[in-house]
């Protein structure tokens, strides 16, 4: 197992939520492309933020030892409105092109992206066609979109098994400091 797809909703996310294993995965050899399904882009975002929060974006990934950043630009905020099965494929092609074994998506959250992207992957990698050859998918969880939610009501990420980054955290805070279009003064969530 050497290769790894990692399911972005936005610029970012991955970073935060799976930063610190995306850097001892690189360490130890493995192979990681990052797809990033939605861009700060307009109607919600100028055509300067997008150039932004993509240039952040791989100087991120280029700490963090990322061999492939695909982006696959639909507009932030407006993928509920997209034909699911048109996301479905954006996942499905990323999986056939990265050939993974290993896959890392974001958890269902409070953000409806989020959720959008969530929904598309678990389509994408139920065991049939090329999804069959994955070992593993797993969910991580965005902090900035979890702190908020209706407790009991809406799901609560409970992971089952967590990465042990105490030797990478610091190259996972570098990688985040990268996104100064996104951080937010202390206390906010990405602070």
């Amino acid at each position: 197992m050497k290769n790894v797809l990692v399911i972005a909703p936005h610029p970012d996310d991955e970073i935060l939520g799976a930063g610190g294993t995306i850097k001892r995965l690189t360490q130890s050899g493995f192979h990681v492309t990052v797809l990033t399904v939605a861009a700060h882009m307009p109607p919600y975002y100028s055509p300067e933020v997008h150039r932004q929060t993509i240039e952040e974006s791989r100087a991120a990934h280029k700490l963090l030892g990322i061999a492939e950043s695909v982006y696959a630009d639909e507009p932030a905020l407006l993928l509920r409105d997209k034909p699911v099965a048109e996301i479905n494929r954006v996942i499905v092609n990323a999986l056939e092109s990265s050939q993974a074994d290993l896959l890392f998506m974001p958890f269902y959250d409070r953000h409806i992206d989020h959720r959008v992207v969530f929904d598309a992957a678990m389509v994408a990698v139920r065991p049939v066609g090329i999804a069959k050859s994955l070992k593993l998918v797993a969910c991580y969880e965005t902090i900035s979109e979890t702190h908020w939610n209706a407790a009991a009501i809406e799901p609560a990420f409970n992971p089952n098994f967590t990465v042990d980054i105490s030797t990478t955290i610091d190259a996972k805070l570098a990688a985040i400091e990268c996104f100064a279009s996104q951080l937010h003064p202390f206390p906010g969530p990405r602070s």
